[in-house]
């Protein structure tokens, strides 16, 4: 893809909550979203404007937690990615302890009509790129569920691997989540 037609990536700002609830309320009504959120719409649907607020000024903050948007020339955000950090000995999403300072992907998702067209890769692109320039953040990870073939194909293709943690799915516990990491450049891997 060439550089005039990748989208273009950027932060999502404070003053931006009705988008961010827009485009959460879009991906969690995605046939996918059953395996790729942990929310559901009725859940999102339901929170107040003081949610989405709040929410959006975290992902503005940079400091702890940046969400990136792809916005179109036509303004419209065709997808999204949210990078937090994560300290050691802090609790995750699933209850687990976190063994490192590492960069936790999650919330990704891209509009139907702009899968296949790069837009995954610049989301990637920017959400690596802000977690690498977080001090002491050696490895970035994300979960996918066992049965979402098509996301961990994108995420191996980018360079993730099967940690070999796993995590109940919320819900059904007979389905997992799987971890998937990839090291900064340089850095002594291995698995938490």
């Amino acid at each position: 893809m060439n550089q005039d037609s990748r989208p273009a990536v950027r932060p999502v700002r404070a003053d931006e909550w009705p988008g961010v609830k827009e485009l959460r309320l879009a991906a969690l009504k995605d046939p996918a979203a059953g395996i790729a959120f942990l929310e559901t719409y009725e859940q999102a649907v339901a929170e107040p404007d003081s949610f989405w607020r709040g929410r959006a000024e975290r992902a503005a903050d940079g400091a702890r937690a940046r969400q990136f948007v792809a916005e179109g020339r036509d303004g419209v955000w065709s997808g999204t990615v949210t990078a937090l950090v994560e300290d050691a000995g802090s609790g995750d999403v699933f209850g687990a302890t976190v063994e490192r300072r590492q960069a936790h992907l999650v919330g990704v998702f891209v509009r139907p009509e702009h899968r296949g067209t790069g837009v995954v890769d610049a989301l990637f692109e920017a959400a690596v790129e802000w977690a690498w320039s977080v001090a002491d953040v050696a490895r970035v990870r994300l979960y996918v569920h066992e049965d979402n073939a098509r996301a961990e194909g994108f995420y191996r293709r980018y360079g993730f691997v099967r940690s070999g943690g796993t995590a109940p799915v919320q819900g059904d516990p007979s389905k997992l989540e799987r971890e998937m990491v990839l090291d900064r450049p340089g850095a002594l891997s291995g698995a938490s």
